[in-house]
């Protein structure tokens, strides 16, 4: 077990560093936002790993919270944009 979270932290943090870099590099307000969100994604399955090593469920009331907000901060900046490009 602890193998397996060494190497799933290995790699969640490739892809935390690889979605901040194209956070701050992505041309459209939508790339970033879909960076934020693949951030958030990211850091919910850093919890998940450590909920599942440490066998405790602590982190499940913010893990639920955040992918609420994730989903409707996606929700809500999508229809802007598609609201801006209609009018």
């Amino acid at each position: 077990m602890t193998v397996a979270a060494w190497i799933s932290g290995a790699l969640l943090a490739a892809a935390a560093v690889l979605a901040m870099f194209r956070l701050a590099r992505g041309p459209s307000i939508l790339e970033r936002v879909l960076a934020l969100d693949v951030l958030l994604a990211i850091i919910i399955a850093a919890l998940c790993v450590d909920m599942a090593v440490n066998r405790h469920l602590n982190h499940l009331v913010f893990i639920v919270a955040a992918a609420v907000l994730g989903f409707m901060g996606s929700v809500t900046v999508s229809r802007y944009v598609t609201d801006r490009r209609n009018s």
